[in-house]
C-alpha cells in the first residue's frame, strides 16, 4: 500500500484530509502530516496548533511541525518510504532536495484555474475581480511560484452573493473529487501534465487592510465584487465624518448621482452612487460594534439621503508580473 504525506496549514484542506483517511480507491495510506509550528493566538496569546495540526492530533496521524523544512524532514520521508507528497496552502517554499525525495514527487492543490491568479490570495481575488468561475488546479511543485505543469482542474462557479468565505468552502469541497480522479495515475507515474501558458499568467498577492477601501468613482459592478470577495478579510469600508464604516453584502444596481452620494438608506440597504450605477450594501459596522443589517445599523447611526461618503483609493489586486515582496 503506497504511503503518502500531506503538507498544509490552512483549514481549506480538511475535506481532502478526510478523504485520504477513508482509504480512497488507490488504497494509499496517509502516514503523516507536515504543518506550520504552533503559534500564539487569542487574547491570552496561548500557544495553539493550527486547524491542520489539530486534525492530525485528533485522528492519531503522525505530525511534524518544523520551523523550516530541512534535511531532517528529507530523512523522515525516506524512512517512511513516502511515494507521493500532497500539498495545499502549506506556507513554506520547498527546496529541490526535498522535492526529489518521493519517487512520484510533490503535487499541489492551488485554488485557481492556473495560469490565472498565481500567488497568495487566489480565492478572494478571483471573487473581488468579478470572475464567474474559479477552481482548483492539481500541479507539480517547482521552485518558481505556482508555475508547475498542471495535471487536472476542478471547476467551480462563482454565483451571485458568493464571498471570499463561501468560495473557500466550495473550493475545499472540490478537492477530493480532483484527487480521486488522478490518484491512481499519480502513483503509477502515468499522470499527464501540461505546462502553463506564460501569456495567460496573472499574479495576486497577500491581502492587506488597505485593500478594503472603496472608491465610489469606480463602477458599481467592480465595487460589489470587491465587497464580496474581501469578506470577511480584510473587509471593505468607507469613511464618514472620521468614522470608518465596514460593510458586507454588495450588489450592483442601476442608479444616478454623483459618486459617493447616498441615494437610499432603508432596511433594504444603503445605496450609494458610483461612477457608473450604484452599489447596495446590505450590512454595516461602525467602530467597536458588530456588523448589522442596514436597517438596524441606520437606527443607531443615521445616514441621510443626499449626503456624501468619502472615497478611498482602490488598490491593485492583480498583475501580469509578480508583486514585489515587502521586506
Amino acid at each position: 500500500m503506497p504511503n503518502v504525506v500531506f503538507f498544509g496549514s490552512d483549514p481549506i484542506s480538511i475535506p481532502l484530509l478526510n478523504y485520504l483517511l477513508k482509504t480512497p480507491p488507490a488504497g494509499v495510506q496517509l502516514v503523516g502530516v507536515v504543518s506550520q509550528p504552533d503559534r500564539r493566538k487569542g487574547r491570552g496569546k496561548q500557544l495553539s496548533p493550527n486547524e491542520i495540526s489539530a486534525w492530525a492530533l485528533e485522528h492519531g496521524i503522525e505530525l511534524l511541525r518544523p520551523e523550516k523544512p530541512g534535511p531532517e524532514l528529507e530523512d523522515w520521508l525516506r524512512e517512511r518510504d513516502i511515494a507521493l507528497a500532497l500539498v495545499m496552502a502549506y506556507g513554506h517554499i520547498l527546496k529541490k532536495s526535498l522535492l526529489a525525495v518521493p519517487p512520484r514527487g510533490f503535487v499541489n492543490f492551488h485554488a485557481s484555474l492556473l495560469p490565472a491568479y498565481r500567488g497568495a490570495s487566489p480565492i478572494e481575488t478571483a471573487v473581488a475581480c468579478g470572475e464567474k468561475e474559479t477552481g482548483v488546479s492539481l500541479m507539480r511543485i517547482v521552485p518558481k511560484m505556482d508555475a508547475g505543469a498542471v495535471c487536472d482542474v476542478e471547476r467551480v462557479a462563482i454565483e451571485g452573493g458568493d464571498t471570499g468565505a463561501s468560495m473557500r468552502g466550495k473550493l475545499a469541497d472540490a478537492c477530493p473529487a480532483l484527487l480521486e480522479r488522478n490518484l491512481e495515475a499519480l502513483l503509477a507515474g502515468d499522470a499527464e501534465f501540461t505546462e502553463q501558458d506564460p501569456e495567460q499568467v496573472t499574479y495576486c498577492r497577500k491581502l492587506e487592510k488597505a485593500d478594503g477601501a472603496l472608491d465610489f468613482n469606480a463602477n458599481a459592478q467592480q465595487l460589489a465584487a470587491r465587497v464580496n470577495g474581501l469578506f470577511p478579510w480584510p473587509g471593505c469600508y468607507f469613511d464618514h465624518e472620521g468614522a470608518r464604516i465596514k460593510v458586507s453584502g454588495g450588489h450592483a444596481e442601476s442608479g444616478h448621482g454623483a459618486p459617493g452620494e447616498i441615494l437610499a438608506a432603508t432596511v433594504d440597504g444603503l445605496v450609494v452612487a458610483c461612477g457608473e450605477g450604484a452599489v447596495r450594501l446590505d450590512n454595516l459596522q461602525r467602530p467597536g460594534a458588530k456588523m448589522l443589517p442596514a436597517g438596524d445599523f441606520l437606527r443607531g447611526y443615521p445616514l441621510e439621503t443626499g449626503t456624501f461618503l468619502d472615497s478611498g483609493e482602490l488598490t491593485k489586486l492583480v498583475s501580469k508580473t509578480p508583486f514585489p515582496r515587502k521586506v
